[in-house]
């Protein structure tokens, strides 16, 4: 089978029904296998990531506290600075001499951070290479391509890759090298809650798309039913076909009704846990990336891989209220999916983390503020070296040390340090890193020591 038309058919399948039956399929037509990674066969790990759409403005996420910095900061932010009365100071384990607190939305994650399970990561975001200011105004190192630009920096985010046109994502390659573990896998390792993405997308392994509610199916097909499409569909599943895209399309036809019966009896006995958890929608994608952990044996997975999303933090205008609100429902939804880990005995194997396009300008447009660069982001789980800031926090300053211009951050974290110690502790070798993230060997830190 050619390169060409192998590529073809598996895009088609996956296609035809957005389903990781397809790409099982296809994997098994052409009997390719992930590189099975050094780890212990009875362990269990999950990574959650719960990217926040429009670009989170980090700088009204982590504010300066002492007076003089706030007082600093509220002459800079103007009309968007938050009242000081208002915010909830954290104290890290480490400093650089200045206080920080939190905003008031986020009292869920002052108490996690206080317990030490919450981390925050200063200024993450996209480079090449290591980059100063003075480097970045006279251009002498490569930059990402279209900076400040939602789509662009998004596929940075999720695919860690930005300098080839992107084909998959960084979690989908995580899922490839250590798939294998998953010795009888039933569904898919990595199951998107909220529609198709990049981050999961791997060259063996593709995401499963649910939602919220619970499985995804055909909604014709129900033989309890006398209805001509049920009947039809049956009848194409009984036929025997020669040709390898009609063979193709039946297997993935089949095994995605399967599939789907399958996880559907798997989450009908699903434990009920005691956590509440908030009403609105991160909340209930979480709620079911918890049922989908709690069944995880009788679906054959000792990985998985899910993504969660919330988007509306695009922020040029109103954006007091509309981040307040925002920010309440990663606090609350990530508190209860937290709180349920804890009840299910899995907390110290999973692990969420913060993922957005970047961060704002700290200089503010009137009502609200632009796109920016480097932010501020959370790791949450029972492994997280908590109670800490890691990383740099920049020096809030327009035209300081670390402004690229109106208070667009330069990142001291590159995405790929950041991602490259959750993959660490996912159990990805050393060795299998640069399979991964193809740039990690142009930074100095590919773990950056905040998980366990």
């Amino acid at each position: 089978m050619s390169s060409t038309r192998r590529n073809f058919l598996k895009h088609s399948l996956c296609a035809s029904l957005g389903a990781s039956s397809a790409a099982t399929l296809f994997n098994n037509l052409t009997l390719s296998a992930a590189t099975l990674p050094n780890l212990q066969t009875g362990d269990f790990k999950a990574l959650v990531c719960v990217f926040l759409f429009g670009g989170n403005d980090g700088d009204n996420t982590l504010i300066p506290y002492s007076q003089n910095d706030y007082n600093a900061y509220a002459t800079a932010r103007s009309a968007i600075a938050l009242p000081r009365t208002d915010l909830l100071p954290i104290t890290p384990a480490t400093s650089d001499g200045r206080s920080f607190a939190l905003h008031a939305s986020l009292t869920e994650f002052q108490s996690l951070f206080a317990q030490k399970k919450l981390a925050i990561m200063a200024n993450v975001g996209p480079l090449l290479v290591p980059t100063t200011r003075s480097q970045f105004l006279q251009k002498s190192v490569p930059l990402p391509p279209q900076l400040f630009s939602h789509s662009d920096q998004q596929t940075h985010w999720q695919t860690a890759w930005p300098e080839e046109i992107p084909k998959t994502g960084w979690g989908g390659r995580l899922a490839d090298v250590v798939n294998t573990l998953n010795t009888n896998p039933q569904i898919a390792m990595s199951i998107s809650l909220n529609g198709t993405n990049m981050f999961q997308v791997g060259d063996s392994v593709y995401p499963q798309l649910i939602s919220s509610e619970g499985t995804v199916k055909l909604w014709y097909y129900n033989e309890a039913w006398n209805y001509a499409g049920t009947n039809l569909t049956k009848g194409m599943l009984q036929q025997t076909h020669s040709n390898v895209m009609e063979k193709a399309y039946q297997g993935t036809l089949k095994s995605s009704i399967e599939n789907e019966r399958l996880l559907s009896s798997a989450l009908a006995n699903a434990p009920k846990t005691a956590t509440v958890f908030p009403d609105n929608k991160l909340a209930k994608q979480l709620q079911m990336v918890a049922k989908l952990i709690s069944v995880r044996a009788a679906l054959g997975l000792r990985r998985q891989v899910f993504f969660c999303t919330l988007d509306g933090f695009d922020t040029h205008g109103e954006q007091l209220t509309t981040q307040g609100n925002l920010l309440r429902q990663v606090s609350q939804s990530l508190d209860a999916f937290y709180k349920t880990t804890v009840e299910l005995g899995v907390a110290d194997n999973v692990t969420s983390f913060t993922a957005s396009d970047f961060g704002r300008t700290y200089k503010s447009n009137g009502k609200g503020s632009d796109h920016g660069w480097g932010n501020y982001q959370f790791v949450l789980g029972g492994a997280v070296k908590g109670g800490d800031v890691y990383g740099k926090i920049p020096v809030l300053q327009i035209n300081g040390p670390d402004d690229s211009g109106d208070g667009r951050w330069i990142p001291t974290i590159s995405t790929d340090e950041y991602a490259a110690t959750l993959a660490q502790w996912f159990g990805v070798s050393a060795n299998d890193l640069t399979t991964i993230f193809p740039n990690i060997g142009r930074f100095a830190r590919p773990n950056l020591g905040f998980l366990s």
